[in-house]
């Protein structure tokens, strides 16, 4: 079975969709979805001489052909993204060949439903974000034009009101919990208070009040309902991580998750030892090499590898078996939109040491519209692991063109 070609799309929701369309000269499709990244649509056309033309059965070695013509900017970034969504439509495209879901390629299922944790960021606030993490407006968002106010930046947003308070985290935990999810996650190190200095890494005493009394609120609104989670995006210097992870040991939180720069692995790994507040890193953390370094510092409780990023879904399976080794659980990372979430949910059904996938999409409306499913993708807090050829769903090519980014290649068209 011949590739025979290789082309992206890119969906504009939450953040970009970049989807991948590996063809075959047997007249069969696989699907993949890549980060987002700047350049990335472009990044993947770069690759795809290299690997069209070959047989498309030999997923790990054309996989390490791509590694090998980019080894001269190996240690992350947009390649590695590339790479990931191609893995993926090849994994796709295969299982298709053959009839069989994809999970089956990879030994079978631990569990038949996979439990999703569901990403709120802050209160009821819906922002989009292109791939340098700048919010724009998009026409399927609502108003009919943008607010005339400066774009909002991811790392440094307004205090927007009521979004960021114990009120609005705890309203939105019960929502989601009345929607099925006994996982969700909060951001916790947003918004910046006054006289807080973006880039020095410290939480003033006010700050580390407000954190505590978010995530006490939030756990005790769905108290024995749902696990609760929160993100600190890298924020913070490794003294300022370990007093506030402290702050929340009385709390039975899921996870803290990213407490100190992605690079700084001793810091992270010191900062699991001297605490009983679970630590979660791991989606800047690209291979399976870059995990086997993290685990030589010591490790942190949970591993959180982002599938559409850290090298493909081959890699991430070796990365579980890492994690089980050592007795850690993996909570992937996941914004992705639901080519990539059913590749991910395949790969989660076939580990034994899964914990939750996490969703990211919660009010992107069109979500379950973009693949050919007879159900929702997510019901009750669940992916029902689909039985069908390859990740078991088709993109909708008419649904995927309404939201696709303009003036952007659509697969094989010139432009959307």
């Amino acid at each position: 079975m011949r590739l025979t070609r290789l082309t992206t799309a890119v969906v504009e929701a939450n953040y970009d969709w970049t989807i991948v369309r590996a063809e075959s000269d047997e007249g069969l499709v696989g699907w993949g979805e890549g980060f987002c990244a700047p350049a990335l649509p472009e990044t993947i056309r770069e690759l795809a001489p290299l690997i069209e033309g070959r047989d498309a059965r030999h997923v790990e070695p054309l996989v390490r052909r791509l590694h090998l013509a980019t080894a001269h900017v190996s240690g992350g970034g947009t390649v590695f993204h590339a790479i990931s969504g191609i893995e993926a439509a090849l994994w796709d495209l295969v299982a298709r060949s053959l009839e069989v879901p994809l999970w089956q390629l990879f030994g079978g299922c631990f569990r038949d439903r996979v439990r999703i944790y569901a990403d709120c960021h802050a209160g009821d606030a819906l922002t989009s974000y292109g791939a340098t993490l700048v919010a724009r407006h998009l026409a399927w968002m609502g108003a009919d034009e943008p607010p005339e106010t400066d774009p909002e930046e991811h790392w440094a947003p307004a205090d927007a009101g009521d979004v960021y308070t114990p009120e609005a985290y705890a309203r939105r935990a019960r929502s989601m919990a009345d929607r099925g999810f006994t996982a969700i996650k909060f951001d916790l190190d947003l918004p910046l208070l006054p006289g807080e200095d973006l880039y020095a890494r410290t939480i003033s005493p006010a700050q580390m009040d407000r954190q505590v009394s978010l995530a006490e609120a939030t756990v005790a609104a769905v108290a024995g309902r749902a696990d609760i989670a929160f993100d600190l995006h890298w924020r913070y210097a490794p003294a300022d991580a370990l007093r506030l992870a402290r702050s929340l040991e009385h709390l039975p939180l899921l996870w803290l998750e990213d407490p100190t720069p992605p690079q700084d692995l001793a810091s992270v790994a010191r900062i699991a030892e001297r605490t009983t507040t679970p630590i979660c890193t791991g989606e800047n953390v690209y291979r399976l090499d870059g995990f086997v370094a993290l685990m030589e510092h010591g490790g942190v409780d949970i591993l959180a590898p982002d599938i559409q990023k850290v090298g493909g879904l081959a890699d991430t399976r070796r990365i579980a078996a890492l994690g089980d080794v050592h007795s850690r659980p993996l909570a992937p990372h996941n914004i992705a939109g639901p080519i990539g979430t059913l590749a991910s949910a395949h790969v989660c059904a076939s580990i034994p040491n899964f914990l939750a996938l996490e969703w990211h999409a919660a009010s992107v409306p069109f979500f379950d519209e973009l693949v050919t499913l007879d159900r929702p993708v997510i019901e009750n807090g669940y992916v029902t692991v689909p039985d069908g050829p390859g990740i078991g769903a088709e993109l909708d090519l008419e649904v995927a063109r309404r939201y696709a980014r303009p003036g952007a290649p659509f697969f094989a068209e010139p432009s959307a």
